[in-house]
């Protein structure tokens, strides 16, 4: 029998009668605030077929979610609509096949990508500042025999601390202002270095009056200042190419005498390209714009960073008058040691994020500073031993300068100052003076000053608010 209508199982006039009071079911259930559950229509094993390969396709992103509205956003980002998800998935709505997928797959919660270190140093740029601190002792190697032997040293050494004091002050001064732009960097650093370089010259000059000492202690000066100004601004490749001649000379010495012209020639063209380099890096800071708003700070605050410069100094040089190779090995671990305080700010900060309790992480902060120490150490007392140098006067003295310096870089610069300069003072009173216990001031003096440091740096650093 036939009628105007069919009504067998499965024919396309059921679906869509079973589509049409679905619409009204879901239009009730919405009224009512709940949502509608699947359908269950002619074809329903496919459609949950349909519906897990859905799930398996986009497990990936439905795994993190935390509830099925974030499945249900999931779904209509990727343009899902009512007409298609009843049809093909069999769910009346958007809300029904995101619950569907939300209870299929289960809930995995990656971990977040750990963030990049802050504190990640250069090691090239490392590097290059440490061959920087000691190339230009090749000068002396070159111009020393053409220099009057008699108060000559004295000289290039008072001249030599009262430059390192005031390029450790003017420095720190810098560095302060670039915060607020270039500009206001180079001016500070046009004003400020030749002013250092007129009284370490005028201080030299006492001692040794007019001539060619004088000239030489000129010289020192104004490649101090120069080379300050370089480092500040982060030229030290223009410096490392200006010191190319000096290098080469003293390289030569080795198996070749360069002669009277090329003793004086050299160090000379170096310390001509370092004061037109400064020169030219002063002017490029002209172009940059001013900060809005920028204020110029103290001269208190960068006194004490000139008080370290200049116990740092005469720590050296109490250390390098009977082993001046020890001196040249110091020197050349400035570099790793500029590298290890990147390394502790970096580990640092991974100690912070990793631990959950103060007391915990002063345990890992005090660990980090140990290990960066040793590993600081641990190459200067092979080298000590291979130039003839006391490796525990060195290592005692490496010590106090690469702590005082970490110091300095959390913004403790008082502690430091005051420790190494009363250190120095001590072992410069014992030593010059020839008192019996001499020998052994200078590695007892650091040591004290170690320990002192070390703990400073342990309550100071300890502090999670130190490293925010």
């Amino acid at each position: 029998m036939s009628g105007p209508m069919s009504l067998e199982p499965g024919g396309a006039e059921q679906d869509t009668l079973a589509l049409r009071l679905a619409d009204d079911r879901t239009l009730a259930l919405r009224v009512t605030g709940r949502h509608a559950p699947s359908l269950v229509l002619p074809g329903h094993g496919a459609r949950r077929d349909a519906v897990d390969g859905l799930a398996a396709e986009l497990a990936d992103s439905i795994a993190p979610a935390v509830h099925p509205y974030e499945v249900a956003a999931l779904l209509e980002s990727e343009g899902f609509t009512g007409e298609m998800i009843q049809q093909k998935y069999g769910h009346a709505d958007l809300f029904s096949l995101a619950t569907a997928l939300y209870q299929r797959i289960p809930r995995t919660f990656p971990e977040p990508p750990r963030p990049a270190d802050p504190w990640r140093p250069d090691h090239l740029r490392c590097a290059v500042r440490g061959l920087l601190f000691a190339l230009p002792g090749l000068a002396y190697a070159l111009a020393g025999r053409l220099l009057p032997t008699d108060g000559t040293v004295r000289a290039l050494v008072v001249a030599g601390l009262i430059s390192w004091a005031w390029n450790q002050a003017l420095g720190h001064r810098a560095y302060v202002r670039l915060a607020s732009g270039r500009l206001e960097a180079g001016l500070t650093l046009a004003k400020g270095a030749p002013l250092g370089a007129a009284a370490a010259t005028a201080a030299g000059a006492a001692l040794s009056g007019p001539g060619v000492t004088a000239l030489a202690v000129a010289a020192q000066s104004a490649y101090l200042a120069a080379a300050g100004v370089l480092l500040v601004l982060g030229r030290e490749r223009l410096l490392l190419a200006v010191l190319v001649p000096v290098t080469a000379g003293g390289a030569a010495l080795l198996w070749w005498e360069p002669g009277t012209v090329l003793r004086a020639g050299l160090p000379l063209l170096s310390l001509l390209g370092t004061v037109a380099a400064a020169g030219w890096a002063l002017r490029d800071t002209r172009t940059a714009a001013a900060a809005p708003g920028a204020t110029r700070p103290g001269l208190w605050p960068s006194l004490p960073y000139g008080l370290f410069g200049l116990a740092a100094g005469s720590l050296v040089f109490l250390a390098g008058r009977d082993h001046p190779w020890g001196v040249i090995v110091l020197t050349l671990s400035m570099g790793p040691a500029e590298w290890l305080l990147y390394r502790y700010r970096g580990l640092s900060v991974a100690a912070l994020r990793s631990t959950r309790t103060p007391r915990g992480f002063r345990a890992r902060s005090a660990v980090v500073l140990a290990g960066c120490l040793l590993v600081y150490l641990g190459p200067i007392a092979p080298a000590a031993l291979l130039v003839g140098a006391d490796p525990v006067t060195l290592l005692l003295l490496a010590a106090a300068l690469w702590i005082s310096l970490l110091l300095q870089a959390f913004g403790t610069a008082w502690p430091p100052a005051v420790l190494c300069l009363t250190a120095a003072v001590f072992a410069g009173a014992v030593m010059l003076t020839g008192a019996p216990p001499g020998a052994a001031a200078l590695p007892l003096c650091c040591g004290g000053a170690v320990l002192c440091l070390t703990a400073v740096a342990v309550r100071q650093l300890g502090r999670p608010a130190a490293h925010g």
